[in-house]
């Protein structure tokens, strides 16, 4: 245990160490340099970060707890999310970077008015209070006081190491968010980023070793012989993810947090250039396609070894205390506390840019000074932190998985704002008036709908109907007050919009790698089909590298023009 803590130290001050290594010099009093890292961000920090800031312990640990009961059927989650960036990169990136955007409800406040930008700011606000901070520092403390055995440790009550463990977890990671802004939050999510793809695929390679009696192979084949309907990824209807969802709410849902979800896609916001944006976004939808391998493997490998449990959220810790060696337990857990905090202190960033940039600029100072911006924001970080750290043990209450209770909650207001956003985009004519009857209409909704009249039917295709319904709304709303003239896209230019001159190659291989992976685990069970994906990620790669130094005139070439129409 002495080795073991020891390690992990070691590696914790050494990401902080690196971090204000390369941060120290930067500047953060300014409201770019502070929200948006000074729009600097490079290709391999950006798909880093956005990596890290998904890839948390609510990932880790609910992920792999599905999968504990359903094998791959929840790796739609992740192989969807490569789509979800691939659109990221080719259709909202460009318009974003184009009109200079801190915010998305800065966006709703070009496109349609100043209601609402504040809307969409208290759903945002709303959303990172009651939902994702606190399940990020639940998840988080369910993950470390179980590898460490803290309960034992400190002699102390389940529910005591809880609220200790959830308090030093916000704590440490308030620190990095308030005080050193997006690029110390980047700059940590790459160097953790690293570990955490090396600690995560070694443990169900250590996993599959221990059931295969040191043979990873014999493992992987073991695991397959006594468990063949766990290596099905086609849903059926009565499981978390029935196949259907994957063509109805589960896209939308995906769309929303790569596309629209601000504590997401700020690290692109931040990015020096649309060409780097692109890269490091479609750098990031590559590694998701490996997450399976992280995020469900070990759930089942977990089942196989420990066979039901009172908990199947408790499956991935117990699993990483068993198959890793204590040498490499110190440098995990390390890793896993760097993604935990990149996630809880990434959702801070954004809270306090939504508040500071959008509430308070708009309706408490609007003479504000960007020195004020910034230190209003880490007040309100800070505020925002403390609540999140108090209310994050009551998850524990939840009568279903952390996952599932993640992923249906927050349908309160991601597919409300999804609406708003695409239809604004598609159609020019629709009024500020139809974007905040959709709004409070969408929210309302879904909770009517989930939580009190409590359809008998799955929260993602409730999701794909009310999304269709506000669709609908809009339009009839645009028919009878349509906006006196089209929206025109704002165009600020405050960095370069070339685009990447391998983004639609390297786009269709990421699609291509989509559906490989269906196959693959479909129940015809394709597994030939490993050697072209094989294939199409390597050229992922090399179209990747190449990229790194594209050439100004070329076959894949673009102008970087962009037109406002879609």
């Amino acid at each position: 245990m002495v080795g073991t803590f020891v390690s992990f130290l070691f590696f914790t001050l050494l990401v902080a160490f690196i971090t204000w290594l390369k941060t120290k010099k930067d500047a953060v009093r300014t409201a770019d340099g502070y929200f948006l890292a000074g729009r600097s961000l490079t290709a391999p920090v950006i798909a880093g970060s956005l990596m890290l800031t998904n890839l948390s312990t609510e990932q880790l640990v609910g992920l792999n707890g599905v999968s504990f009961e359903e094998g791959f059927v929840c790796m739609a989650w992740e192989t969807l999310a490569s789509l979800a960036l691939v659109f990221l990169a080719v259709f909202f990136l460009p318009r974003y970077l184009k009109s200079g955007l801190t915010t998305i409800p800065q966006f709703m406040e070009d496109r349609y008015d100043r209601g609402t930008r504040v809307l969409t700011d208290c759903l945002f606000l709303s959303g990172y209070l009651l939902i994702l901070l606190p399940t990020i520092l639940y998840s988080g403390a369910i993950a470390v006081s179980g590898i460490f055995n803290l309960t034992d440790l400190l002699s102390l009550d389940e529910t005591t190491v809880l609220w200790i463990t959830v308090w030093v977890i916000g704590m440490t990671g308030s620190g990095y968010a308030i005080f050193g802004g997006l690029k110390s939050v980047a700059v940590s999510d790459s160097l953790n980023g690293i570990g955490l793809l090396v600690g995560g695929i070694l443990i169900p390679v250590f996993g599959l070793m221990a059931i295969g009696d040191g043979s990873l192979f014999t493992g992987l084949m073991t695991l397959r012989e006594r468990h063949p309907e766990m290596f099905s990824a086609i849903g059926k209807e009565t499981q978390s993810v029935p196949f259907s969802t994957l063509f109805t709410g589960m896209m939308l849902v995906n769309t929303f947090y790569w596309c629209t979800n601000q504590a997401i896609i700020q690290r692109a916001l931040g990015a020096k250039n649309l060409m780097e944006g692109q890269k490091g976004v479609l750098l990031a939808a590559f590694l998701k396609l490996l997450g399976p391998i992280i995020l469900v493997l070990p759930g089942i490998i977990a089942f196989h070894l420990f066979g039901p449990m009172d908990r199947a959220d408790h499956a991935y810790p117990r699993l990483v205390q068993t198959v890793l060696p204590s040498w490499l337990t110190g440098f995990f857990v390390a890793v896993l506390v760097g993604a935990i905090l990149s996630s809880y202190n990434s959702a801070l960033n954004s809270s306090a840019t939504l508040f500071s940039k959008g509430i308070y600029c708009l309706y408490i100072n609007q003479k504000s000074s960007e020195a004020d911006q910034v230190r209003v924001g880490k007040i309100f970080g800070s505020f925002i932190s403390f609540l999140a750290m108090f209310g994050a043990p009551f998850i524990s209450k939840a009568p279903q998985g952390l996952f599932g209770y993640l992923q249906e909650i927050n349908g309160c207001y991601s597919i409300p704002i999804l609406t708003v956003l695409l239809v604004g985009i598609f159609h020019k004519r629709v009024p500020p008036l139809a974007a905040k009857v959709a709004l409070i209409c969408g929210v309302s909704l879904y909770i009517f709908t989930q939580f009190i009249l409590r359809v008998d039917l799955h929260f993602l295709h409730v999701m794909a109907i009310l999304f269709l319904i506000n669709t609908m709304l809009m339009l009839g709303i645009t028919v009878w007050r349509p906006r006196p003239r089209e929206w025109v896209l704002k165009e600020t230019n405050q960095v370069e919009v070339d685009s990447w001159p391998f983004l639609y190659p390297a786009s269709f291989l990421i699609i291509f790698g989509i559906i490989a992976s269906y196959l693959i685990f479909s129940p015809l069970s394709l597994w030939w089909l490993m050697v072209p994906l094989g294939l199409s990620l390597t050229a992922m790669v090399y179209f990747y590298i190449s990229g790194l130094f594209p050439l100004k005139e070329g076959r894949f070439a673009r102008t970087g023009e962009l037109t406002d129409s879609p």
